[in-house]
């Protein structure tokens, strides 16, 4: 296991009631049943909006999550490396709220 996915599983089990999955077959997290994180290409990928979405997309790396690398991003999920994982607990907490888990 990597030190980035070991982060991600890290942050996602301090949220309570989060439940693994998956997501386009990606480990994720859920919250009442609905994704609000998930882990790909060594990075986390949260489900946010309005203010959080447009602090996370100003973290350099960052880019909104294309799963299928066709040019087709998913416009509410944003991409953060590892680089910045001192902000994936604020996101991953931000998300949870954002999907209904607060």
């Amino acid at each position: 296991m990597s030190d980035s996915e070991a982060e991600f599983i890290r942050v996602c089990e301090q949220i309570d009631d989060a439940a693994a999955g998956k997501l386009f077959g990606k480990a994720c997290y859920k919250i009442s049943g609905k994704a609000f994180v998930c882990f790909f290409q060594d990075e986390m990928v949260f489900k946010l909006s309005d203010e959080q979405h447009a602090k996370a997309l100003k973290l350099k790396g960052a880019q909104l999550f294309d799963p299928s690398g066709k040019g087709r991003p998913m416009r509410e999920w944003v991409q953060v490396p590892f680089a910045h994982k001192k902000h994936w607990p604020d996101f991953a907490a931000n998300a949870c709220a954002y999907v209904g888990g607060v």
